[in-house]
């Protein structure tokens, strides 16, 4: 039986827009195509809370020349590229799975300042735990942050189905022996979800 329903973010609940950073930003200020990707040799990994997000903001400042101005300007195209827009028929959908006498979760590989960034968003309050890569040290495809998740769940893995966009993170849960559903549509998804809740079988 499902107990728990476990969402990715970026590219599931958030729709992703690839046009909106960095090429405009560089643009803007006059630096080539793919600094922001060539600037992005951090000494850690943001991902992994390895840095801060104003060491970030720090190191894209010295590494690309900026004033503090543009670096702010920077960031803020940064973070509206990050957070997107919501895929609304999904999130609905996962809004209402606590309703259903179903756990809520998310499950998000992420950067320093994500979880101040997408609180706009109410994610906080359709879950019961939100696992942020950079608060936790560790990131999808690891085996050991599917084990935390559940854990903070307090599920087993079979009683999970998981949505993610990205096939090495399905493919990780599924070994963790979660349902995985790899995210292409949302009708489909939407669909498939309802049939592993219903049947508890992927």
């Amino acid at each position: 039986m499902i107990a728990a329903v476990v969402f990715d973010i970026g590219s599931v609940l958030e729709v992703i827009d690839e046009s909106v950073f960095p090429a405009p930003f560089e643009e803007r200020v006059g630096l080539p195509p793919g600094a922001v990707v060539a600037a992005s040799d951090f000494a850690g990994e943001p991902g992994l809370g390895e840095l801060t997000e104003a060491e970030v903001r720090g190191h894209w400042q010295s590494r690309l020349g900026l004033s503090d101005q543009q670096a702010d300007a920077l960031m803020a195209d940064y973070w509206r590229w990050y957070t997107g827009t919501l895929d609304r028929p999904l999130v609905d959908w996962f809004a209402g799975v606590r309703g259903r006498g179903l756990k809520a979760g998310i499950l998000s590989n992420s950067g320093p300042g994500a979880r101040e960034a997408e609180r706009r968003w109410g994610f906080e309050e359709m879950t019961d735990d939100i696992v942020y890569s950079h608060e936790v040290g560790l990131s999808k495809p690891d085996p050991a942050v599917y084990a935390l998740a559940a854990a903070r769940l307090g599920a087993e893995p079979g009683q999970i189905v998981f949505l993610d966009d990205a096939e090495v993170n399905v493919l990780a849960a599924r070994a963790a022996g979660w349902h995985g559903v790899l995210h292409e549509d949302t009708t489909r998804s939407i669909a498939e979800l309802e049939r592993i809740i219903a049947t508890g079988s992927s």
